[in-house]
């Protein structure tokens, strides 16, 4: 019988995406977050995990990982964006999250920019992404002064 701790070496160390994917289903945050980690973890898991949910640190830490994955499509970013949102909203602090999006060109600069008008949202964070989005948006226009 499997460890809690056979499946996070699992998570860690796995290459297969049937296996990240059915390691995605397992009850454990900790191995949520070795899979969004893991830069081998397939979208499907990915999108999978945008929906899982622990705690406010643990949940916000994922939601963190999910954003920085090179593997996460637009699909999975969306679910990450409403996620982080929902949690804006309800007056937690997801920041790492918040920023992390920021600095994905899949998504929009306006639909992370509303973020920042959320409740939780704090004037630190709003000036904080006021300015990663404004350096994304000059190094896509090289031209532009």
């Amino acid at each position: 019988m499997p460890t809690p701790a056979d499946y996070l070496a699992l998570a860690h160390t796995e290459r297969d995406g049937p296996v990240l994917r059915r390691l995605a289903k397992c009850p454990y945050p900790f191995v949520w977050q070795a899979l969004a980690a893991n830069p081998h973890t397939p979208p499907q898991a990915l999108q999978e995990l945008s929906t899982a949910r622990d705690s406010a640190w643990n949940d916000n830490e994922l939601l963190r990982l999910l954003a920085d994955h090179p593997g996460s499509s637009p699909a999975v970013l969306r679910g990450v964006l409403e996620a982080v949102a929902a949690k804006l909203d309800e007056g937690e602090r997801p920041y790492a999250a918040v920023l992390a999006l920021a600095g994905r060109p899949e998504l929009e600069a306006g639909e992370v920019r509303r973020l920042g008008t959320l409740r939780g949202a704090s004037a630190h964070l709003r000036h904080l992404l006021d300015r990663w989005l404004t350096a994304r948006i000059e190094a896509a226009s090289p031209g532009r002064k």
